[in-house]
């Protein structure tokens, strides 16, 4: 798998371990298992899922875009193309838009 860079630029996943940007408490991804390397739950995790919502903000396209990215390139390295409980994983979490009424 090749590196995904989340909104800072920095790479959140890199082939066969630990992503360069582990600082305390970052909640980053190892492959290629896609766990999280600071609590060890699926990535995603809690925390993580925290994080992106707060620095993505308001910009849900760009959020699910760099999910979508780091989706693809779990799906390739868990061998699990097009699997539902995968899509769940990284965007089933994600706050529902209001529609206008």
């Amino acid at each position: 798998m090749t590196g995904v860079a989340d909104r800072s630029g920095g790479t959140v996943a890199e082939v066969g371990g630990i992503a360069p940007l582990t600082q305390a408490g970052e909640h980053a991804p190892v492959t290629p298992d896609w766990t999280c390397g600071t609590c060890g739950a699926d990535w995603p995790c809690q925390p993580k899922r925290d994080q992106l919502l707060t620095e993505y903000g308001a910009d849900r396209a760009m959020l699910s875009v760099y999910l979508g990215a780091c989706l693809a390139a779990a799906a390739e390295d868990l061998h699990a193309g097009g699997s539902t409980s995968l899509q769940d994983r990284f965007f089933g979490w994600l706050p529902r838009r209001r529609r206008p009424s």
